[in-house]
Formats: structure tokens, sequence, C-alpha cells
């Protein structure tokens, strides 16, 4: 079941729930997705295909330490699928903190969520940026 589902999401990337439309760049790394291995199913729980900001801190591949604005392309408990600027080193452990809205006082937006520890499992480049997929150290959810 779930592996029609992820070959409807790998054929189908362009559509968004944020109707917001992709720019160029976002399509070519959305094409090289399909058209590589980050669309063959390696996943143990349902992903949804969900763009989110996150700031990235961590080491990268030279050993510099960085916080970095990145953002989602597919999430689920167990793992994601970010875009990096930078290559990172498989293995090592990234903190991933999704910013807070600026406005908090309303009961209708969540208080910011902690940040999640992520090992990063395999990278790929797509153009002038890089294919991240990293794994939870604890689910979430």
């Amino acid at each position: 079941m779930f592996g029609s589902i992820l070959a409807d999401t790998c054929r189908q990337l362009e559509s968004t729930n944020t109707r917001v439309p992709m720019a160029a760049k976002e399509n070519l790394i959305e094409q090289h997705m399909i058209s590589s291995n980050f669309c063959e199913e390696r996943r143990r729980s349902q992903r949804l295909h969900l763009q989110i900001p996150l700031f990235v801190r961590g080491r990268d591949a030279h050993r510099d330490q960085f916080t970095e604005l990145a953002k989602s392309l597919d999430i689920s408990s167990l793992g994601a699928l970010l875009t990096s600027p930078r290559p990172l080193t498989i293995n090592d452990v990234i903190t991933l903190t999704i910013p807070a809205p600026s406005i908090t006082s309303s009961a209708l937006v969540p208080a910011g969520m902690p940040p999640i520890q992520a090992r990063v499992k395999r990278q790929q480049g797509a153009g002038d940026v890089y294919l991240i997929a990293v794994e939870f150290l604890k689910p979430i959810g």
C-alpha cells in the first residue's frame, strides 16, 4: 500500500499543500529525486511531501560548524529529506529546529517544537544544493 503512495508521490512531486509555486531550482531538485534512487522505498513509516523551513546545526563535510536555514522536501515520523547548500558527513548527528511563528500568544499556534537530533544517512548533489536524507534519533509524533 505504501509503495503505491510513494510511487504516486514521486510522480507528482510538483504538487504541494502550500499552494506556493515552486521555483525553477526546486523543480530541478524534484526532477533529480524522481530520476535518482531517492524515490526507492526504504521507509518504515509513511512519509508526507511537506516543505518546512528548518534550521540545521552541525558540522559540514569540511568539519566546520554551521547553522543554516534549509527546508524539508518530505518527512515521516522516523526521518526526513532535506535540501542543504553544503555537503554533510554520513553518520554525523545534526540538530534540526523548526522556527517558531512570530505570534505565539494565540491558543491556535502551538509552542515551539524542541530541537530534533538526526543522523545523516545519505546525501546526493542536485545542482548547487545537496539532498540530505536523515533519520531521527527518536521518532517524532
